[in-house]
């Protein structure tokens, strides 16, 4: 059993960073063409529409504001005009701030985490599933996180922006599911990178994992890909934990 993505296009946005490059590479080594978004990272994207070419399929690099609409619509007008229109969209991109408690937080981070979870995938919902409807095939796969589940001390703003794309990909997929267009979420644990390799600051978390181990951005993209297969065609409206089993989503 293999995991064959040729003819389609997927789009990632985020895709010139940590966990997107790797999805990026992953997605292109199934077959799939790759649009790699980027908001200011362009030598980033570059090298991995280099690294998806390298891979026999076609790439390329798209500059913007995944919270403002024009920006979006733009991306799009680029990427059919460049490759088609994506069939396969994975919304990873998410804006970066310091944590810190409820009581200290910058109101401006709550807002940036709003625009930056919600929106997003509100936004590229409006501007690319409508074009799978006409195809009758697609495949939306949101990043969330294990924090949405954890509710830890500092986490509030990525919590509550976590939280809501979680109601907005839940309702997606009850409303677009007969066109067959499946919506579903990764969410990672605390993940080892090509810039971050695991380090001794992370002992207490890796002995709170059942695996007593952290897992790699490599184990994110696997899951994608599969997300993002006719393998997975009968599965919607989940929320995936690929946190070693250091959350356990509930019935």
């Amino acid at each position: 059993m293999q995991i064959d993505l040729t003819g389609h296009l997927a789009l990632v946005t985020g895709g010139s960073g940590q966990l997107g490059r790797v999805m990026c590479r992953t997605l292109a080594g199934c077959g799939a063409d790759i649009a790699v978004h980027y908001h200011q990272n362009a030598a980033s994207a570059e090298k991995v529409v280099a690294e998806a070419r390298a891979l026999g399929v076609r790439a390329v690099s798209v500059q913007g504001d995944i919270t403002q609409q024009a920006d979006v619509q733009a991306m799009r007008q680029q990427i059919e005009a460049e490759l088609g229109s994506p069939d396969i969209l994975v919304n990873n991109a998410v804006i970066q701030y310091d944590w810190t408690s409820v009581l200290t937080q910058p109101l401006a981070d709550y807002e940036g985490q709003f625009r930056s979870s919600v929106l997003h995938n509100v936004l590229m919902a409006q501007v690319f599933v409508p074009a799978m409807i006409q195809h009758g095939w697609g495949r939306v796969i949101g990043i969330n996180t294990e924090c949405a589940m954890q509710n830890l001390p500092t986490q509030s703003a990525y919590v509550a922006g976590k939280r809501g794309m979680d109601g907005v990909l839940r309702v997606l997929a009850r409303e677009v599911g007969e066109h067959q267009i499946t919506v579903n979420q990764v969410a990672p644990g605390w993940m080892i990178s090509e810039d971050k390799p695991d380090d001794a600051a992370a002992d207490t978390y890796r002995a709170g994992v059942p695996l007593r181990r952290r897992g790699c951005d490599q184990d994110i993209a696997n899951l994608v890909a599969y997300l993002a297969s006719d393998l997975a065609n009968f599965i919607s409206g989940q929320y995936i934990s690929v946190s070693g089993g250091n959350v356990m989503p509930t019935i």
